[in-house]
């Protein structure tokens, strides 16, 4: 995408203004925090600055802090000897001691426990890393760390579940990317440079865009932002058709207000069933199928709360009987409950014991929560 962000550079100031940024950030070693909401290029931000950086040379080693379990997270980053716990059956580098001389991206960092950002700080201020079971003394990496996260880390450390020291070491540098709906200009311009590679990818021809479908793209509110915008230029290139494009084939999520509560709440049911559905007889973990795809914003809270409705009924509310139910191992049972609680998706057990009169929890009120009542 570095190559999309070359061709807008000289004609919209949002892009030439992170431009300016990603100069001031590639002049030295100093440490990078990249904040914005998901599918705004904070990884492609990194690489940019990893390439027009003296370490351009040498590799850009990326890790997603979400994506992998805390127990997990310190020998990946750390490394580990052979035996120092069960399965260890060989010595195995962590991805600091890949990147020496290098770049290490660290995507959704305020995911981090506050344990791991413990060890993660002691690493910035010192260089030094010890794999996991090694008796020997720790060794020196040179190292250029870059951060990026989707969450409002000054509510975090306000509520000390992200270190203040921490939050100051990573954010010696700071470049914020603003959500699309924000940058009006530069959706056409994005739109057209992904369309183009999709043609030549499926060997198409190219398409010209209607006035009346380039107002409603504008005025569209993006939640997904480029990467939203980069499967609608595909959908557009896959199901062409002849003429410009119209409105009516834009692929844009939006209400109809003629729609009743039920027609509108009824896909967010139907992706429930389906990814518990999932878990239960296709034996997908939590993880997988239902945290990965949130992070990266393809569900939303109302598709969560439904699956742990369904989680409750089926282990009588006990959340502990739960990850057995979604496929997780006992030791995730503070990361599932601390990801519930900080996404506003945790709701009572106590509805669903069976000596508690059945009734539906709402810590928040939503129209999935109004319909699973109704039911």
């Amino acid at each position: 995408m570095s190559d999309m962000l070359l061709s807008l550079a000289a004609s919209t100031p949002a892009v030439r203004s992170l431009y300016s940024q990603v100069d001031r950030a590639a002049r030295s070693d100093a440490k990078v925090l990249i904040t914005g909401e998901s599918g705004t290029g904070k990884e492609v931000m990194a690489r940019l600055i990893h390439e027009r950086s003296q370490r351009r040379t040498s590799q850009l080693t990326t890790i997603n802090c979400a994506g992998i379990p805390d127990s997990l997270l310190e020998s990946e980053l750390f490394g580990y000897r052979r035996g120092s716990f069960t399965g260890a059956v060989r010595d195995r580098q962590g991805v600091l001691e890949k990147a020496h001389g290098g770049t290490l991206f660290m995507d959704e960092v305020g995911e981090m426990s506050l344990r791991m950002q413990g060890l993660l700080l002691r690493f910035l201020e010192t260089g030094e890393i010890q794999p996991l079971g090694s008796e020997a003394a720790g060794r020196h990496v040179d190292v250029r760390v870059i951060t990026a996260t989707n969450r409002q880390l000054e509510q975090d450390v306000a509520s000390q579940s992200f270190r203040l020291d921490l939050y100051y070491r990573l954010k010696v540098i700071h470049v914020h990317i603003p959500p699309l709906r924000q940058r009006p200009e530069d959706i056409v311009p994005l739109l057209d440079h992904f369309m183009a590679k999709y043609c030549e990818r499926y060997r198409v021809p190219k398409r010209v865009i209607s006035a009346e479908a380039i107002e409603c793209l504008r005025d569209y509110g993006w939640p997904g932002n480029i990467r939203q915008l980069k499967n609608v230029a595909e959908r557009l290139v896959v199901c062409a058709e002849d003429g410009p494009i119209t409105v009516e084939e834009l692929p844009l999520d939006s209400h109809d207000p003629s729609e009743t509560h039920e027609e509108r709440v009824a896909p967010h049911v139907a992706r429930a069933d389906a990814l518990f559905e999932r878990m239960i007889n296709g034996g997908e973990s939590f993880w997988l199928a239902v945290y990965g795809p949130f992070m990266l914003r393809d569900l939303t809270r109302d598709d969560v709360r439904l699956i742990v409705r369904k989680g409750l009924v089926q282990s009588h509310g006990n959340y502990m009987r739960m990850l057995q139910t979604f496929n997780m191992p006992a030791d995730d049972y503070k990361r599932f409950l601390n990801f519930l609680r900080k996404h506003q998706c945790q709701l009572s057990f106590q509805p669903f014991r069976s000596d508690t009169p059945s009734r539906i929890p709402q810590p928040i009120e939503t129209p999935t929560s109004r319909l699973a009542e109704a039911e």
